[in-house]
C-alpha cells in the first residue's frame, strides 16, 4: 500500500491519497510502476494515471513525450507518461503539485508512506 499525505500550498490543509496496489517492477523492467485502488479526499486520482509508466530520469528517457525527456526541466526521476498529473518529487513551485487538489494544485509539503505485505 502506498500512501501520500498532500499539504496544500493555498489553505494549508493536508490531503490524503491512498492505494491498495503500490509494485515497482525490476531494473530489467525500468522500475515499471503498478498502482491501482485509489481511495482519498485528494480530489481527482492523479496518481494512477502513471500506472504501467517506466521510470525516467534526466540520463534515462522512458516517458512518452515526443518533444523531450519530461524529467530533465523538472530536475527530477518520475514515473512519466506526457509528462504528469502530479509532480510530489519536485523542487519547484510550479512544478510541485496534485491535479485537482482542493483549492489549487500547488503543494506546500509531500509525504509518502510505504506498507508492504
Amino acid at each position: 500500500m502506498l500512501k501520500f499525505d498532500l499539504q496544500s500550498r493555498k489553505s494549508g490543509k493536508w490531503f490524503y491519497a491512498e492505494y491498495s496496489t503500490f509494485v515497482v517492477l525490476p531494473e530489467a523492467q525500468n522500475y515499471k510502476l503498478q498502482v491501482a485502488g485509489y481511495k482519498g479526499n485528494a480530489g481527482k486520482d492523479s496518481f494512477s494515471r502513471h500506472s504501467e509508466m517506466m521510470f525516467t530520469t534526466y540520463d534515462r528517457d522512458n516517458d512518452q513525450w515526443s518533444s523531450g525527456n519530461c524529467a530533465v526541466p523538472r530536475g527530477d526521476g518520475f514515473w512519466y507518461k506526457r509528462c504528469d498529473y502530479c509532480a510530489v518529487n519536485s523542487d519547484g513551485i510550479t512544478t510541485f503539485y496534485w491535479s485537482g487538489l482542493p483549492g489549487g494544485q500547488r503543494l506546500q509539503a509531500s509525504r509518502m508512506w510505504l506498507q508492504c505485505k
